[in-house]
């Protein structure tokens, strides 16, 4: 029989609970809070713990933290109110196994009890993942030797097992995508669809129907009805990828379906609802678009429960001969070529180099290099970087004196970031999205500065 300790300060809450998971036949105990939590589990160990985050003295995130330092194979649960998400990402990376938010919903509880004991006793390395020499781990497709990204191979195990939304950061390039599949093939969801949509590239007009899908006549064009892309990943996962592009408007709509598990198709009245595991990505800091009012911060904490950084490739330098080479494996094969090794001299180049476009750029690199090279062996002359060059002769910032009054930085950081965007609009004939490109900046950012430098009429400039 599976023994489960409840913590919380709240009588009714402890009755309820041990009353309701009795009755699934579970060994159930409790405690009035975390010291009586801990000081219990130290004379006797249980499968579960599901404990209150909010509690005097003691916290549950205290109560996680002893939990899991005196038996690292116990699930534990939290229990949180819709106020305080930040407290439920923070537990969820420190190895909470979920979260329950009041007021409980029965049936949700029992799944999740359910779920914890049916994942516990696991082999207690990365799921999928093959340990090679010199420490590189192969796992779902990638492959690395660095701490930081060790960990994340074994976080995504966890948050697969978990129903959390969970938030890709990184910067182009850095697989944010394989990252999300990854957590898909190790969840409960794997025999259902994987559905991937990037949100910065697609109209926003066409959007909300791509998502949402529409009902015959709500626009001109709408012949039929079609189903959207969350009515399609039913039972499965749907990876918004660029999250921070998504407008104000829809939003609003994605909320309601992390919180109800429903919505409206474009011009419907009738309620879909759908099981849908939300896996979200961006290459930009989302908090600050949430400061700027660019992105609604309710939506920001149901979204990031579990946050995954993935660092950009400059940050873990020496997994650069060892992604190279795997590369150059996998384009040597398809090219029917005899290519074994990179040269040294090749290879300093490539350590030299910042890679802007992270393991992407690296790939194409290698693809191309394989393509020119001619001999057995890449050598530096097969190498197409012409970025590496650029930035050997330009220097990374202006040489600007500082005057003996001083200067107003942000007034001048001002000045360059309105002379930038002025550039730009008029590279691009004054088209937002294409100058937003241009700057490496989200189509909504570059609107929000236009609007505060006062540029209203992009056509002239």
């Amino acid at each position: 029989m599976a023994r489960i300790l409840v913590v919380d300060d709240e009588p009714g809450i402890r009755e309820f609970l041990q009353i309701m998971l009795e009755r699934e036949g579970y060994e159930v105990s409790s405690a009035e809070n975390g010291i009586d939590a801990i000081s219990r589990f130290k004379k006797k160990k249980y499968d579960v713990v599901i404990a209150d985050i909010k509690m005097p003295k003691v916290s549950g995130l205290e109560v996680l933290s002893s939990v899991k330092e005196m038996s690292p194979e116990t699930r534990v649960i939290l229990i949180t109110a819709h106020a305080s998400f930040e407290s439920a990402v923070e537990a969820m990376n420190e190895g909470a196994y979920d979260y329950i938010t009041k007021p409980f919903n029965v049936d949700e509880i029992k799944v999740t009890v359910s779920n914890a004991l049916q994942n516990n006793g696991g082999s207690g390395g990365v799921v999928g993942s093959k340990k090679e020499k010199g420490g590189v781990a192969l796992f779902e497709g990638m492959t690395s030797s660095t701490p930081e990204m060790l960990k994340i191979f074994a976080l995504i195990p966890k948050a697969a097992s978990s129903k959390a939304n969970v938030l890709i950061t990184g910067e182009s390039g850095t697989g944010k995508e394989l990252v999300a599949r990854a957590i898909h093939r190790n969840s409960p969801r794997n025999q259902g669809p994987f559905i991937t949509i990037n949100c910065g590239g697609v109209p926003e007009q066409l959007l909300e129907s791509e998502l949402f899908g529409y009902t015959k006549g709500s626009f001109t064009g709408a012949v039929t009805d079609k189903i959207g892309l969350f009515e399609a990943a039913h039972r499965g996962t749907i990876f918004l990828d660029e999250i921070g592009d998504l407008p104000l408007s829809l939003q609003v709509k994605l909320l309601r379906i992390v919180q109800e598990k429903s919505f409206k198709p474009v011009g419907g009245t009738q309620e879909i609802s759908v099981d849908v595991r939300i896996i979200s990505a961006t290459n930009i800091n989302l908090e600050e678009n949430v400061i700027n009012g660019e992105f609604r911060e309710d939506l920001f904490y149901r979204l990031n429960v579990i946050q995954i950084r993935i660092p950009p490739l400059r940050e873990r330098k020496m997994d650069i001969p060892l992604l190279a080479q795997h590369f150059l494996g996998k384009y040597s094969q398809e090219s029917g070529k005899e290519i074994r090794t990179i040269s040294s001299y090749a290879l300093k180049v490539l350590l030299d180099y910042s890679f802007p476009g992270n393991v992407r750029e690296l790939e194409n690199i290698v693809e191309r290099s394989v393509a020119l090279e001619t001999s057995n062996i890449i050598l530096p002359e097969s190498l197409t970087l012409s970025r590496y060059k650029k930035e050997k002769h330009k220097s990374e910032v202006a040489d600007t004196d500082i005057p003996p009054e001083g200067i107003n930085l942000e007034e001048e950081v001002g000045k360059l970031e309105k002379h930038l965007l002025r550039k730009a609009l008029k590279r691009t004939n004054g088209e937002m999205k294409k100058a937003a490109q241009l700057l490496n900046i989200p189509y909504r950012s570059i609107r929000y500065r236009l609007e505060k430098y006062g540029i209203k009429d992009t056509r002239i400039l």
